[in-house]
């Protein structure tokens, strides 16, 4: 009887062995080329924020109503653009049934497709046609069934000395492998976004992986370069954004593995932009863990 319960003693320490082991494995070794990697990323993530029609440059959104609405820079428009960037009174912009189309005032230039135009559909619920005067560029956007003129504004000292934002220093323990579970039937998720809105979005499966001797499972969604994961974790009280960050993943091999990167999550530009509507986690991704990896909150930048 004694020699057995050794060998079960035995058996049990085997197994906590090897499940130590197993969480432990869920770090995965940095290549060779990680840190370059990481770095081209962050650069390549700056000079995409900083580009003419991204987050950054972002100047605003002007609400339409049915009908016309006059803009320009002009305190009497009803879309008043920045002061100094445009004429006072620069045309008319048609709301007809979700159809915008863009009137022109005469001596205004302004371009499409690098040609002057008096009048042009700017959107009929197909493609957003996009206008330019100058600095700005815009086109119309909308949110189910209210349109606004949204206008990026490339004259920007601020933007053009971006640098990228605030994030801990790299740390490996955050660098994990990370199992793909498919879901067996196609599964929308509904999500809430920051302006109280809900959206509906496709996830193909999910992501397993351990952290901090724990095992935690996040929903992911379809992205062009990748799985896309929004998550929020216990930093978001002190140090990241408090509505989550963003984080694209490879695609799982034939096996359906594949690395989770925290190193590479990022702020959504709800974190420092006041004009956008990003998604928020689902409540299935907001971790009771500390995640010290990744972006860190903006500052000198307005977010929501």
């Amino acid at each position: 009887m004694a020699s057995l319960n050794r060998v079960l003693f035995l058996v049990f320490v085997s197994v906590l062995i090897t499940a130590c082991m197993s969480l432990k494995t869920d770090i995965a070794p940095l290549p060779e080329t990680y840190h370059a990697d990481l770095e081209q990323w962050k650069e390549q993530r700056v000079e995409t924020l900083k580009g003419p029609t991204n987050w950054l440059r972002l100047e605003g959104i002007y609400w339409m109503s049915e009908g016309e609405n006059s803009f320009g820079s002009g305190e009497d428009q009803d879309l008043i653009l920045p002061e100094g960037t445009i004429p006072a009174h620069a045309g008319v912009m048609i709301l007809n049934e979700g159809v915008t189309t863009m009137r022109v005032a005469e001596g205004v230039q302004i371009l499409h497709n690098g040609e002057p135009v008096t009048e042009m559909v700017m959107y009929d619920g197909g493609e957003r046609y996009r206008a330019e005067h100058e600095n700005l560029e815009w086109f119309i956007d909308n949110r189910g069934d209210t349109y606004g003129l949204r206008l990026y504004n490339k004259e920007n000292p601020k933007a053009d000395a971006f640098e990228g934002f605030p994030a801990y220093p790299v740390n490996p323990d955050w660098h994990l492998h990370a199992e793909f579970v498919p879901n067996s039937d196609s599964l929308s998720i509904i999500l809430d976004n920051v302006i109280g809105e809900q959206v509906e979005r496709y996830s193909p499966g999910r992501i397993r992986f351990t952290a901090e001797g724990e095992r935690v499972e996040l929903i992911a969604f379809e992205a062009n370069s990748g799985l896309f994961i929004m998550f929020s974790d216990r930093t978001k009280e002190t140090e990241t954004y408090h509505a989550g960050r963003y984080l694209i993943i490879p695609f799982p091999d034939e096996n359906g593995r594949t690395i989770i990167d925290f190193n590479r999550a990022y702020n959504p530009p709800c974190a420092f932009n006041i004009y956008t509507t990003c998604q928020l986690p689902p409540p299935g991704n907001r971790l009771d863990l500390m995640v010290t990896a990744g972006e860190k909150r903006p500052v000198e930048w307005q977010g929501l």
